[in-house]
């Protein structure tokens, strides 16, 4: 059988290239030939061992391709071969209570056959080929880079995370965290029409969100960002604020900049999750809304795949390095520095 290569977690900040049978499709299914693999926190994570997997462990899940071979009963026409495609490699089951309501971004069961789950030497994004169902594929423009490719599937969380804000035309947003994500958040929220405050205590980092319009920049090692809000928005509070990252301070932080009505968006997930002390009258008498969002919906792949192939949007600045496949722990020690935005590898 043909084989393929993988790059797989195989220890603490260890990587190896191994060696896998190419995957042959089977009815309604898709080959793709991964081009490039960005690398997500989570996968970061593994290699650093803060999320434990069963090991070796193949991840990839920002990654972008070509089309080049069909199962049964898939129609060339609408995935011609050479068609340059992202890939939404969670599954959603369809019967689930969650996707039958339309929340399949919440799929009970979509990790339960994934590779992300198994932790062993399967196909997924950080490898050569990998076969999908034909709705998992989301046609992009052939002249789109890899580069900005890769980053459909975060672009992706981010339009759901906004979705959940629910942003009006002139409204304060605070984004918390200037990582990747932030920056993405920052992007969507000023194309929804709002004045948006970033808190991030890089100055390279709010540097970038400045290149991509962020109004207002707060240095929370500097000045107080709940009162800094509160000055920017004339006492008011934010109408919407959104937590990018993993620290549990800060959603306590980010509540207390709501103005009345107002609703906190928890986008990361917490590492550590330290329980966060909220007031339930605090919340009775302003009414405001607390939320969290996970992985992207169909409709926000979508969307994204369609604001990148129609160039509304240039995320290459956020793609900060590039490496071959021979070169995946150096690419993995790189990501999880606080100088980088998105890692990305590519062969």
């Amino acid at each position: 059988m043909e084989k393929m290569k993988v790059v797989a977690i195989t220890g603490d900040r260890e990587t190896s290239i191994c060696e896998i049978d190419k995957p042959i499709p089977g009815p309604g299914q898709v080959l793709v030939h991964i081009h490039a693999c960005a690398l997500c926190t989570f996968e970061q994570r593994v290699f650093t061992q803060v999320t434990k997997k069963a090991l070796p462990y193949v991840g990839g899940h920002e990654c972008a391709g070509v089309v080049e071979g069909y199962g049964e009963g898939v129609d060339p026409e609408d995935y011609p071969l050479g068609q340059k495609v992202a890939i939404r490699i969670l599954q959603s089951c369809g019967r689930c209570p969650e996707c039958r309501r339309g929340q399949e971004n919440l799929c009970r069961n979509s990790y339960r056959k994934s590779a992300a789950s198994a932790g062993q030497l399967l196909p997924n994004g950080l490898g050569e080929y990998i076969c999908v169902n034909e709705t998992q594929l989301y046609r992009l423009s052939n002249d789109l880079p890899y580069e900005q490719a890769v980053l459909v599937e975060p672009f992706a969380c981010c339009i759901n995370s906004i979705e959940r804000g629910t942003i009006r035309l002139g409204d304060d947003v605070v984004v918390i965290g200037g990582g990747v994500m932030g920056i993405l958040h920052v992007i969507l929220a000023k194309l929804r029409g709002a004045r948006v405050i970033l808190s991030e205590p890089d100055e390279s980092r709010r540097e970038m969100a400045r290149h991509y319009g962020c109004d207002d920049v707060i240095n929370p090692k500097e000045e107080d960002a709940v009162e800094k809000v509160l000055l920017l928005t004339d006492g008011e509070g934010a109408n919407v604020v959104f937590n990018t990252t993993p620290v549990s301070a800060l959603s306590d932080q980010g509540i207390r900049m709501l103005g009345l009505m107002g609703t906190f968006v928890q986008y990361s997930s917490m590492h550590p999750d330290k329980p966060v002390e909220v007031s339930m009258n605090s919340i009775h008498n302003t009414e405001i809304t607390v939320t969290g969002t996970r992985s992207p919906s169909i409709e926000a792949f979508e969307t994204s795949s369609k604001i990148l192939s129609k160039c509304i949007v240039d995320l290459t600045p956020l793609l900060t390095e590039t490496y071959p496949m021979e070169e995946a722990t150096r690419a993995f020690e790189r990501s999880t520095s606080m100088d980088t935005f998105r890692v990305m590898i590519a062969w």
